[in-house]
């Protein structure tokens, strides 16, 4: 008999002015990382590395995933919930993939493209909150959240 392992432990997103939120696998209700590629590149001038781009991410949270965890999360400001974090930014620039057996950490390049020059809030990212309370995340170039989860969306805080 072939023992299955629990692939997906959590998700660990990182922001890009320095915060990170890490959702378990049971407050992770959709999940979809179309097209992990393999490139070479030099990220904010280090050394040059592998990397791993993927060309869209969708993903549907639980209400439970609102929470701010202080052992997993770090938050520069206070919010009410990590939610609001994610609806009123749009700065996710990548994520661990955080496994439960000895595979090591897989690290995801989300789609990027400023959305003007200071070169924080990505275009490609868009989320929402539905009637059930569950958020809703796209990044994605081609499609929104709208395109894929239906209702609206609210536009980030200017």
């Amino acid at each position: 008999m072939i023992e299955m392992k629990q692939a997906l432990e959590a998700l660990k997103f990182y922001f890009r002015n320095g915060d990170t939120w890490e959702v378990h696998h049971q407050d992770i209700s959709d999940l979809w990382i179309g097209r992990v590629t393999t490139s070479y590149g030099r990220i904010k001038g280090g050394e040059m590395t592998i990397i791993h781009p993927c060309k869209s991410f969708k993903a549907e949270f639980t209400p439970d995933a609102d929470a701010v965890d202080p052992n997993t999360t770090q938050l520069s400001s206070v919010t009410s919930g990590m939610f609001e974090r994610v609806t009123h930014y749009q700065d996710i620039e990548k994520i661990d993939i955080l496994f439960g057996d000895e595979r090591p950490t897989e690290q995801i390049y989300l789609p990027f493209k400023p959305k003007d020059v200071d070169g924080i809030d990505n275009v490609y990212q868009t989320s929402s909150i539905s009637n059930d309370g569950k958020l809703h995340l796209v990044v994605d170039s081609d499609r929104t959240v709208v395109d894929i989860y239906g209702g609206q969306y609210t536009e980030p805080n200017q």
